[in-house]
């Protein structure tokens, strides 16, 4: 598979690599604010807060508790109709649907009852056996985290 650089993500965590192809044909603002996000260096640090097993991992809190967003504005919904399955990455948000800032999260089976009210915005092409390891908990106990998130096109 032919990865567009521009439109692909490479997290490294403390568990290994993932590889996220995005997907601004979906969501494009979404796509956008984490492809900004990544490049002022956001998610460099921050813990997987929120590990259910069956379900999914999110991350992207500044506090590492659910709580906190980035410095840039809330972004208005982009729901769309790709399934929420095994791989699928999503934005997390609060009751209101225009709530998503920085949190997302990666599904790690069929979520399907989320479909049409949550923003699915790329999926893991490379690494979801990485992303099967990270430690579960609703907190996490001594979470993993992401060690760097970047963009493919700026990677040396």
């Amino acid at each position: 598979m032919s990865l567009d650089p521009e439109n692909t993500l490479v997290m490294e965590t403390t568990k290994g690599k993932v590889v996220i192809k995005l997907r601004p044909d979906l969501a494009p603002n979404h796509v956008e604010r984490l492809k900004l996000l990544a490049r002022e260096g956001f998610y460099d640090g921050i813990v997987f807060h929120r590990v259910i097993d069956g379900f999914m991992a999110q991350v992207g809190c500044p506090h590492g508790t659910g709580t906190g967003g980035s410095k840039h504005p809330d972004l208005a919904q982009e729901f769309n109709a790709e399934p929420h399955v095994r791989g699928v990455c999503s934005m997390a948000r609060s009751q209101n649907p225009n709530s998503a800032n920085s949190q997302f999260f990666i599904v790690f089976e069929d979520a399907r009852f989320l479909d049409k009210q949550y923003t699915a915005w790329g999926n893991v092409v490379e690494g979801m056996e990485v992303v099967d390891t990270i430690k579960r908990g609703e907190p996490v106990r001594d979470p993993d985290s992401i060690v760097s998130m970047k963009v493919m096109a700026d990677v040396a």
